[in-house]
C-alpha cells in the first residue's frame, strides 16, 4: 500500500507490541508486505517519556500509530495508581500530542470497563460512562486526552481479550483444566470474549479504510469492537474445556463472592453496528474465534 508522498510504503508505528494485540499484529504483518510496520516495546520506545515519544515520532514520520500499550493489571492498579495513570493516561497523551504535531493518525485501544452501566441492551459508543476502579478511570482518562489533543484518532473499545500469546483467561483455564476436576467461575458478568487476532485484523482494516479514503476526518471517533454474541465467564470456561477436550466440571460463583479488589462491570455487551457499517468488516462470533485461537495454540505446541 503506497503513500503518495515519495511513493513510499504506508508506515505504521505499533507501540506496546509485546502484548497480546501487538504480538498478533506482528503475525499479520508477515502477510502485509504493502505496509511498513515498526514494532516497539518499552526497550525501543518508552512511551511514558514525553520527549522520547515526540522525538521518535518526528524522526520516523509514520502515517499511523497503533497504541497497543496499556496497564492491564486491573486489581494491581488499585494499589499502583501512579503507574496505571502514567501508562493509560499520560503516555496516551504524549502519543496523541505527537500525532497532532506530525499529522499522524492515532488508533488507540480502550476498554469496556469505561462504561460500567447496565442499560439492558448492547452498549453504544454514545452511552454515558461510569468507570469504577483505577483501571477503568485511567482508561477513560486516556480516551479524554486523545479527544482533547485535536489529533486525528480512532478509539477502539474492546472486551475480555485473549490470545495464544501472553497471559489470559483462555490459557489459565487450559492450565487449570488439566490439573483440576472442578472449578467455580463467575457467572454474573455478561460480555463477549474477544480474540486479539481479530482485534489486530480490525485495526488493519481501519488503517486501510482511512488511508483509501484519503485520510478523511469522517472516521474520527470511538468504536466498539468485540467478537459477536454474548456469554458469561463460567459458560466461556465450559466452552474452552469442551473444545479442548478437557474433563473439568464448572460450578458458578458471583462477582461479589469472588471478591476481587477492583470492581468489574456486570454488563459488557457492546453494540458493534457502528464499526461494521463504517469499516465494512464481518466479525467472527466468539465461539468461532475461540476455536481459531485453540487451533493456533495447538499448532504452536506442535511446532
Amino acid at each position: 500500500m503506497k503513500s503518495e508522498e515519495n511513493n513510499r510504503l504506508l508506515k505504521i508505528l505499533v507501540t506496546g507490541s509485546n502484548g497480546q494485540v501487538g504480538q498478533e499484529l506482528r503475525v499479520l504483518a508477515e502477510g502485509h508486505n504493502d505496509i511498513e510496520f515498526h514494532f516497539t516495546g518499552r526497550q525501543e520506545l518508552d512511551i511514558t517519556d514525553k520527549d522520547a515519544v515526540s522525538e521518535f515520532v518526528k524522526n520516523l514520520k509514520p502515517d499511523f500509530i497503533i497504541n497497543c500499550a496499556a496497564y492491564t493489571a486491573v486489581d494491581k492498579a488499585e494499589e499502583d495508581v501512579e503507574n496505571a495513570t502514567l501508562v493509560n493516561a499520560d503516555a496516551v497523551e504524549y502519543l496523541a500530542n505527537a500525532s497532532k504535531e506530525n499529522d499522524v493518525w492515532l488508533l488507540h485501544i480502550s476498554s469496556d470497563y469505561v462504561y460500567h452501566i447496565e442499560p439492558e441492551r448492547p452498549l453504544l459508543e454514545s452511552d454515558d460512562v461510569n468507570p469504577k476502579g483505577v483501571y477503568a478511570k485511567t482508561k477513560l482518562e486516556g480516551e479524554k486526552r486523545v479527544e482533547n489533543s485535536s489529533c486525528k484518532y480512532c478509539i477502539m473499545r474492546t472486551s475480555w481479550v485473549y490470545s495464544s500469546f501472553g497471559n489470559n483467561f483462555v490459557k489459565t483455564m487450559l492450565r487449570l483444566g488439566k490439573d483440576r476436576d472442578n472449578l467455580n467461575i463467575v457467572s454474573d458478568q455478561i460480555g463477549a470474549p474477544t480474540y486479539a487476532r481479530d482485534i489486530a485484523k480490525a485495526l488493519i482494516a481501519m488503517v486501510e479504510k482511512v488511508y483509501k479514503s484519503g485520510f478523511e476526518n469522517e472516521y474520527i471517533g470511538r468504536y466498539n469492537f468485540a467478537n459477536e454474541g454474548q456469554t458469561n465467564w463460567s459458560e466461556f470456561a465450559i466452552k474452552i474445556f469442551e473444545l479442548a477436550g478437557l474433563d473439568c466440571q464448572v460450578g458458578t460463583t458471583t462477582t461479589q463472592e469472588y471478591g476481587a479488589p477492583a470492581p468489574r462491570p456486570l454488563w459488557s455487551v457492546m453494540d458493534l453496528d457502528k464499526f461494521k457499517k463504517t469499516f465494512k468488516m464481518q466479525i467472527n462470533d466468539w465461539q468461532s474465534a475461540l476455536q481459531n485461537c485453540l487451533i493456533e495454540l495447538n499448532q504452536n505446541q506442535a511446532s
